[in-house]
């Protein structure tokens, strides 16, 4: 596995980037990857079934010029910005046959995420719901997965240093929520692990053996996706 840091100005090429990334494996140009990155700017992220309307407060993040984009994945929908780590995982299906489930691929990515998470904080990293990591019942990560023939696409977020009050105010209450939840607010279900960013990615590294190096990601295709698909409105509020 190949690890990188790749941190785009504009949120819909960083999107694009993963599902590039994910193509890339696919088609047999690359191995499995995993990259990193913080967007500089917030912007909304919906999971690719979410309702647009029902998830986010859309007159707020008009109002403050925060973008409400639509990621190839699933789960929910979540904040990103400046004190968000997110990740890339490029993961072969072939390779191990357990990652022919969803469920075995998340209990095989979180196992491995809380192991190396744990020694970072004072008390342990706890799996909640189907696809979240916590400190005891407050969450600081949530994760998805796309799937296709030969290799998945699993990526989530670190809340390091987030705005969490920003999150109260662009999110309404989710759809469906992991009954851990317990009806929260964001600001009551959600915490910062307050762990340096090099810190994570030194743990994730270790954690997935990966060795430095860069695939081969067309910045053509980046920019066809970011511009023909994730900057579109017909993308966006396609639900």
């Amino acid at each position: 596995m190949l690890y990188f840091d790749l941190s785009l100005n504009a949120p819909e090429e960083n999107l694009a980037s993963d599902e590039a990334l994910c193509e890339l494996s696919e088609a047999g140009a690359a191995a499995e990857t995993l990259r990193f990155w913080e967007a500089p700017g917030y912007f909304v992220v919906l999971g690719y079934a979410n309702k647009r309307a029902a998830e986010v407060n859309l007159d707020f993040c008009q109002r403050n010029g925060i973008p409400v984009l639509r990621r190839c994945s699933g789960g929910g929908t979540v904040l990103q910005g400046p004190g968000c780590l997110s990740y890339t995982l490029i993961l072969s299906i072939d390779r191990v046959p357990s990652r022919q489930s969803i469920t075995a691929t998340n209990q095989e990515v979180l196992r491995k995420h809380q192991a190396a998470l744990s020694p970072l904080v004072s008390s342990l990293v706890h799996q909640q719901g189907q696809t979240d990591l916590a400190l005891g019942e407050r969450k600081f990560s949530g994760n998805a997965q796309r799937r296709q023939k030969r290799f998945l696409l699993f990526h989530g977020t670190f809340l390091l240093n987030f705005d969490l009050d920003l999150i109260e105010k662009t999110l309404r209450m989710p759809s469906r929520q992991p009954d851990y939840r317990a009806h929260r607010s964001h600001t009551d279900f959600l915490m910062n692990l307050n762990v340096p960013a090099e810190q994570v990615k030194q743990a994730l590294v270790e954690a997935w053996t990966a060795k430095p190096g860069r695939p081969c990601l067309r910045e053509d295709r980046v920019q066809l996706l970011a511009r023909e698909k994730y900057a579109q409105e017909s993308w966006n509020a396609k639900f």
